[in-house]
Order: structure tokens, then C-alpha cells, then sequence
């Protein structure tokens, strides 16, 4: 799987469950954490913890685990699959708001992923 199957197999899998203001950020020159951070927001916890498992079993009928994995547990406002070059923080709204992972990382650079979102009407 090529790094870019990899960022639109995720991006469709957490659109699919509803994921809200699903970004993507190349940010391979600024860290060696990764290099792209993908970042959405849940409506509530559980839906937060629903975005992640969708991400992960899309993932794995591709053949990739994660890495590591954070903030899986009930409750989670904030959880983190880290597939070694991409890196997926799904979080709760609020938590979301008050981390600010996107100012953090404005130097890095938005990748355009409207061709893997559907619209309103259904279409992608």
C-alpha cells in the first residue's frame, strides 16, 4: 500500500462514520514524528472511539496495523493511531478546541482531500 492509499484509505473510513473537519497535514520537513498528521473530530466519545476502530479495520483489510496506539479506553477524548509515516488524532470536539493541533502545526502544509469526501448529495 502506497503512502497515499494509506492517507485515503483513512480519510474515507473516517468520513464514512461521520468524522467532522477531517484535515491532513504533510508535515515531513517540520518533524520526524511522521509525514502526514491527520486530525478529526468525533461528535461525542463514542463516536470518537467509533472513528478510530473504522480507521483501523480499514487499515487492516489493507494489510497495515498501527504502530502504536493511545487513548483507547471508555471515556477517550483523544485517541491517537500512529501507522509509523501517518499519524491519526481523532478527538472529542472540545478536546479538539482546546489542543489546537492545526495552530500547532500551521507550518505544515494542507493537503487537498475533497476527491476522497462525499458531499451532501452523495458523491464524491
Amino acid at each position: 500500500m502506497t503512502q497515499q492509499e494509506a492517507l485515503e484509505t483513512i480519510v474515507k473510513a473516517l468520513d464514512s462514520k461521520r468524522a467532522e473537519d477531517i484535515q491532513v497535514l504533510h508535515v515531513e520537513d517540520l518533524t520526524i514524528l511522521g509525514d502526514y498528521f491527520i486530525i478529526a473530530n468525533g461528535t461525542s466519545t463514542t463516536n470518537t472511539r467509533t472513528l478510530a476502530d473504522e480507521v483501523e479495520y480499514q487499515m487492516t483489510q489493507k494489510g497495515r496495523e498501527p504502530g502504536h496506539r493511545e487513548g483507547r479506553g471508555n471515556g477517550s477524548n483523544w485517541v491517537v493511531l500512529d501507522y509509523a509515516d501517518i499519524i491519526v488524532h481523532i478527538f472529542y470536539k472540545e478536546t479538539r478546541d482546546f489542543y489546537q493541533l492545526e495552530r500547532l502545526w500551521a507550518d505544515g502544509e494542507q493537503v487537498d482531500i475533497s476527491q476522497w469526501i462525499k458531499t451532501e448529495n452523495g458523491a464524491c
